[in-house]
């Protein structure tokens, strides 16, 4: 395994359960700890976006350039995984939106698979 593989796997890896804990914590209110939550879900979000630097890095890939394209595709990932998050809330904490919470879900689901051919592009097949 490369090193910037395995540092990428680590730090993933604990980005996402200190991640994961937060929200645990900010949505269980039998645990009484929302604002111990949010702390701990903002560092993980920060420990996450720190691990994509840091695999860029390691790469040898260069920055990011910020332009209207990035922050749009961005934009949209933001707005896809919402869709998705809202679904998954009406699914299992809305009473009687069962149905409703499925369709959103899958909306989402979708949103959020056309993101790889908006990141990633198209690519024409060779004809033999």
């Amino acid at each position: 395994m490369e090193k910037k593989h395995f540092v990428t796997l680590v730090m993933g890896v604990v980005g996402g359960l200190i991640f994961a804990l937060g929200m645990c914590m900010c949505l269980l209110p039998e645990w009484g700890m929302f604002r111990a939550g949010i702390g701990f879900g903002i560092v993980g979000a920060i420990l996450l976006l720190a691990t994509w630097i840091v695999y860029r890095k390691l790469a040898g890939k260069a920055p990011i350039k910020w332009n209207v394209k990035v922050i749009g595709k961005i934009l949209y990932g933001i707005f896809a995984t919402l869709v998705f998050g809202a679904g998954m809330c009406l699914t299992l904490a809305v009473e009687g939106m069962l149905l409703v919470g499925i369709v959103v879900g899958v909306v989402g689901i979708v949103l959020l698979l056309f993101m790889i051919p908006m990141c990633l592009g198209w690519k024409e097949s060779k004809q033999q």
